[in-house]
């Protein structure tokens, strides 16, 4: 079993941008934990987005950022 995060949906962590909200705009790998907390108790959206905020989440709920900024150096 591969537990190998893809590296296409981290990369769109670094460079799709928030549509909606108080942080429209704010790339997903800035989001502050507390509004992906917020999502984690209401819901994540349906679809990529909330695919993409789960994930997010789950790396900065981790204290995996480093995967981040590996990538935003990259990018």
């Amino acid at each position: 079993m591969n537990h190998q995060p893809n590296p296409e949906i981290l990369v769109s962590l670094v460079k799709d941008m928030m549509p909606f909200g108080k942080y429209k705009g704010t790339k997903l790998c800035d989001l502050p934990i507390h509004y992906l907390e917020w999502f984690n108790r209401e819901g994540f959206p349906k679809g990529k987005l909330g695919m993409q905020l789960q994930t997010i989440y789950e790396i900065k709920l981790n204290g995996l950022e480093e995967i981040i900024y590996r990538l935003k150096k990259t990018i």
